[in-house]
């Protein structure tokens, strides 16, 4: 069962008078497509015979461009260099009518670039500066970022373990979203060991949650959902969590308890780049917008199921989730 085109409909038209605030480690995603023939007879490796290159936004402001291409106005704080990286960024941004707050630093614009043959990526190749190039004053950031927070409905945390998110500011900007009674949500990365309480969201994929969990899992064997779910509310004290399964659907849990697990609608499955981004977009907007949690995770399922069907980093529309949810029984 899944959530139907007239709910999410009406949640859609819901969304559009929503206005979001992400903080993360913003990039840009940058793609080379073309074909191999041969190998090289310098190196036992293919040559690429370049067809075209093609950017889009990454990490945090993935998140964004999906919010926004939902309908919800939306701003994206996180560092942009002042290079040619920064300058392609920026024009993305702006063309998805995304609001960029930039933060300070001196590191170059993060860039992914991704080698993609005959529909399959071939290798991944990433430019960036140390996380303390990253790193922000969080009195002044906060400071900055004070009106925003304010005419926020919501506050997203999207972490990429790049520099930018501390303890200190993550604790920091939910003082000041909850004093403004926000929303607050966070798709974490175990690597950058945040320590958070009492949000209202988060968002990590199976192995992120076993490994904040601190739960090992033989290979193959059953997700442990309960202990995760019961551990991970214990530490952080987060109400909803939402694991990302992948090909299985979506765990959901509210304070600390498992609710249930939705199956995957994906139709086919090109490519999960980003596909948690789309999510935790779509969560944030239809939780924030009034939907209960089984609601919204139907509609962030129909979305990323949507979004893996494409190749590379990727939005959906509100029309593509309508045609979906349409093809479904």
């Amino acid at each position: 069962m899944s959530i139907s085109p007239s709910k999410a409909r009406a949640l859609l038209k819901r969304i559009r008078g929503l206005r979001i605030l992400v903080i993360g480690d913003v990039m840009l995603d940058h793609y080379i497509w073309g074909d191999a023939t041969r190998i090289s007879p310098e190196a036992p490796v293919p040559v690429i015979d370049i067809a075209r290159d093609t950017w889009t936004a990454g990490g945090a402001a993935n998140v964004a461009i999906n919010i926004a291409g939902l309908g919800a106005r939306c701003s994206v704080f996180g560092f942009i260099g002042n290079d040619v990286a920064g300058t392609q960024l920026r024009e993305i941004l702006g063309s998805k009518g995304v609001d960029a707050l930039s933060s300070s630093g001196k590191g170059m614009t993060i860039v992914k670039t991704r080698v993609m043959v005959q529909h399959q990526q071939l290798c991944r190749l990433d430019r960036e500066s140390p996380a303390k190039a990253y790193s922000v004053d969080t009195a002044a950031a906060v400071r900055g970022l004070s009106k925003a927070i304010r005419a926020a409905d919501a506050v997203v945390f999207s972490d990429y373990a790049k520099g930018l998110l501390t303890d200190e500011l993550v604790a920091t900007v939910t003082g000041a979203a909850r004093a403004a009674g926000k929303f607050v949500a966070l798709d974490p990365k175990p690597k950058n060991q945040l320590s958070f309480k009492g949000l209202d969201l988060m968002t990590p994929n199976k192995r992120e949650a076993l490994q904040l969990a601190g739960i090992e899992s033989a290979p193959g064997a059953p997700f442990p959902a309960a202990a995760v779910c019961s551990r991970l509310h214990e530490k952080y004290g987060t109400h909803y969590i939402v694991v990302t399964l992948g090909e299985d659907g979506m765990l959901l849990s509210s304070s600390g308890k498992v609710i249930k697990t939705i199956p995957t609608t994906a139709r086919e499955i090109y490519d999960v780049s980003g596909a948690g981004d789309t999510a935790l977009a779509c969560l944030v907007l239809a939780l924030t917008s009034g939907a209960g949690l089984e609601e919204a995770a139907h509609f962030a399922n129909a979305a990323a199921g949507v979004v893996v069907g494409k190749l590379g980093t990727a939005t959906v529309s509100p029309k593509e989730i309508l045609d979906h949810l349409s093809t479904l029984p």
